[in-house]
């Protein structure tokens, strides 16, 4: 079945993707399709759609996909990039961003690509600059609000949400993947956009706690009430015994005991 833009602007709308910011710099107000009552920008998902297809013709343009870097420094993206390089081969940079690494040959991890993709020209304008100077395209994710300084590509869409930024490397993905031919337009891509969202760890902790209590063996009925039984009586025999004690105590002659100070101060006083 072979998929179709309506379908993508679909998902991209199920994805948050058309959602901006209130602000809205100059050059991206060609993306913008209209303005809600709250002063939401909203973007044009069509030219979004066209950009990511020039997108993946620029990354397709590279013989050696790892002469690709993918970076983001927004945690929302990093499981998105890592997921797009290991489809499409190129470079993945999640987290910081190392100042230098296309620019300072003495360190180790001097990196000459041919492409960079940022996920934020905002968050990884470090990135963006070090490019400028070694004179690397770059294709940027832009929000409304997002600088267009050093982009060459600008793909316009949210990026800020996980959803949509995971969505996007999806699309992204599956476009050099069908450009370069290692999959085919008519089956479609049988990978998940779920695998590229980004997943908080102490969320998944919780969910992990919740399962294993909920697989957890739970004792029978039977024994639980056996237990309560048991300690019913228990508590019978104990209070029962301890009311015969205390009543032996008090037949075993406690006014005799307390008297017979009494007599012996009548004798002192006799005395």
């Amino acid at each position: 079945m072979a998929v179709t833009k309506e379908e993508d602007i679909q998902m991209m709308l199920v994805c948050k993707t058309h959602l901006g910011t209130r602000n809205c710099d100059y050059r991206m107000k060609r993306y913008v399709f209209r303005r809600t009552v709250d002063g939401i920008h909203i973007i044009h998902l069509g030219k979004t759609w066209e950009k990511i297809m020039v997108a993946a013709r620029a990354i397709v343009a590279i013989e050696n996909p790892s002469d690709i870097i993918v970076a983001s420094q927004r945690p929302y993206g990093s499981r998105a990039v890592l997921k797009f390089s290991q489809y499409t081969g190129a470079n993945a940079m999640a987290g910081r961003w190392m100042p230098g690494t296309l620019t300072n040959q003495i360190t180790t991890k001097y990196l000459e690509p041919r492409l960079l993709i940022v996920t934020d020209s905002r968050t990884d304008s470090q990135a963006l600059k070090e490019a400028s100077y070694a004179n690397i395209p770059v294709i940027a994710l832009c929000d409304t609000d997002s600088p267009l300084e050093n982009v060459d590509i600008a793909i316009p869409a949210n990026n800020k949400g996980k959803e949509s930024i995971a969505l996007l490397y999806w699309l992204l993905a599956r476009e050099v993947q069908y450009l370069r031919g290692t999959l085919s337009r008519a089956s479609g891509w049988d990978i998940m956009v779920d695998s590229f969202f980004w997943r908080d760890p102490e969320e998944l902790e919780a969910q992990k706690e919740e399962a294993e209590e909920w697989t957890a063996p739970k004792p029978a009925a039977e024994e639980w009430s056996a237990q309560a039984a048991g300690g019913q009586e228990s508590w019978e025999g104990g209070a029962a015994a301890g009311g015969a004690s205390w009543d032996a105590a008090a037949a075993g002659g406690g006014a005799d005991d307390w008297s017979a100070p009494a007599a012996g101060g009548e004798a002192g006083q006799n005395w």
